[in-house]
């Protein structure tokens, strides 16, 4: 099977996953058209705007090349035809794909048996109907949303009801990709993962696929059968989250004993047996898949203790105060709120009767921020605000609640946002003036000596 075989491929689902995923694609094969479609013309209208709805390194570059295309008139770069499609004409684009990528959002049930565990798989199986309905014979149906073990069989059982006899193959293809370095991850990812049925026609679907990924080097197209890959996304996120529930149970020793959780970590990532990613102690994990795909509860303990140190520093009481939470998103650099700490924190410091919470976060829309939390939040009465101002949200606050990592927090410039000028903005905060610091963004002694009381996990209260 080679490449010329595959004129159109389509993505069904329009959020992250399949906007990202989507874009690198069709950057990668110019003579290929990709079309994403999606039920939500909202979703589509976003990535049809001028400002894409996530915050990407790289990632607006790339929509402009393959959304709109190159001309001799606007690029030094050769004249490049527009291959990459947003539209909620689903039946249509699904009808005339020779490879269908399923990107459907799979979130935790949230009724019903399994709730609060297990992975909902609703909104995936009316995609697959549609796709059965429509789809032409000989289609590739590839899953991409993280889904339970033996969805695969289920969706072909899904297709053979709907369309008896009719052929089609299912292969599973998890994304491994990080937000934050989704594009960068795409372009030049550590292992391609493609699961098949092991039959003639199987193994030729994936070869088909695996040509899709022509830029990869051979040996990181892992070929493999359905149920392997799919359990190996899982047990990937269960072994990253793991690694952080870990680090954030030594840091909250370090505070006990007065030990440096950044030596900690420097030290034991330099076991090559080990190595240094996810041991940068925090919160705990967030985003759209660690606590998902592990049933994670665990950084809700380390949000409880965290919440229990704030208003133990304010004598435990948080009535009257004004609290500003810096970092809405779950990590730097992006605009995704799934599963924030944030979300959590400001939860728990609701029920201790604040005057105000206020939110700032460079990379995440102002009215998303206030929309999303007036939406969760609506039924605690909440004094929530969003700024996109720092110095504002601070106006007569008492403390700052750094949540998430950005390199504005630290006094430097990024290409998001301007950095935070400390001296300026603890001259707009209530005496006595606190920082909790939950990701190490600010150096404690230069914010003491400007007469600020620094809170910082990992750090022992008592000296590091």
């Amino acid at each position: 099977m080679t490449i010329n075989q595959v004129s159109k491929i389509c993505y069904v689902g329009a959020g992250y996953v399949g906007g990202t995923s989507a874009a690198v694609m069709a950057l990668a094969n110019p003579g290929i058209q990709v079309i994403v479609v999606d039920t939500s013309r909202a979703k589509t209208d976003r990535w049809n705007s001028k400002h894409v709805p996530i915050n990407e390194a790289g990632l607006d570059l790339v929509i402009r090349i393959t959304r709109d295309g190159l001309s001799e008139h606007d690029s030094a770069q050769p004249q490049r035809a527009a291959n990459l499609v947003f539209s909620t004409d689903c039946s249509r684009h699904v009808r005339e794909a020779d490879i269908i990528f399923l990107t459907v959002s799979t979130s935790t049930k949230d009724y019903g048996e399994g709730a609060g565990a297990a992975i909902d798989i609703g909104d995936l199986k009316i995609a697959v109907e549609t796709i059965a309905v429509a789809a032409k014979p000989g289609a590739i149906i590839v899953e991409k949303s993280t889904v339970p073990c033996k969805t695969a069989q289920m969706i072909q059982d899904i297709l053979q009801y709907h369309r008896p006899g009719v052929p089609f193959e299912v292969l599973s293809n998890p994304e491994f990709l990080a937000e934050g370095t989704a594009v960068m991850d795409l372009l030049r990812p550590s292992r391609v993962l493609i699961g098949s049925g092991k039959t003639a026609s199987g193994l030729a679907a994936a070869e088909k696929l695996a040509s899709l990924y022509h830029w990869i080097s051979p040996e990181k197209i892992l070929r493999a059968n359905h149920w392997s890959a799919e359990l190996a996304k899982l047990a990937s996120n269960a072994i990253l989250a793991q690694r952080l529930s870990s680090i954030n149970t030594i840091g909250a020793m370090c505070e006990a004993i007065g030990a440096d959780i950044t030596e900690v970590s420097r030290a034991v990532g330099m076991d090559p047996r080990i190595g240094p990613s996810y041991l940068q102690s925090g919160l705990g994990f967030g985003g759209s898949c660690l606590r998902k795909d592990t049933l994670g509860l665990a950084y809700l303990a380390e949000v409880d203790r965290f919440v229990e140190r704030v208003i133990q520093s304010f004598h435990g009481t948080l009535r009257g105060k004004k609290l500003v939470v810096f970092g809405y998103a779950f990590k730097e650099n992006i605009s995704d709120s799934r599963e924030s700490q944030s979300i959590q924190v400001i939860r728990q410091l609701l029920l201790e009767q604040p005057e105000e919470i206020t939110v700032y976060d460079p990379g995440c829309d102002l009215d998303f921020m206030q929309d999303e939390l007036l939406r969760t939040l609506s039924p605690m009465n909440s004094p929530v605000k969003t700024y996109q101002n720092p110095y504002e949200a601070c106006e007569g606050a008492s403390a700052v609640l750094i949540l998430t990592p950005w390199e504005a927090f630290k006094a430097r410039s990024s290409p998001w946002c301007q950095p935070v000028n400390w001296g300026s903005l603890l001259k707009h905060m209530k005496q006595p003036r606190w920082v909790f610091d939950t990701r190490r963004q600010v150096q404690a002694e230069e914010l003491e000596k400007l007469g600020c009381k620094v809170v910082t996990l990992g750090r022992s209260s008592f000296g590091a």
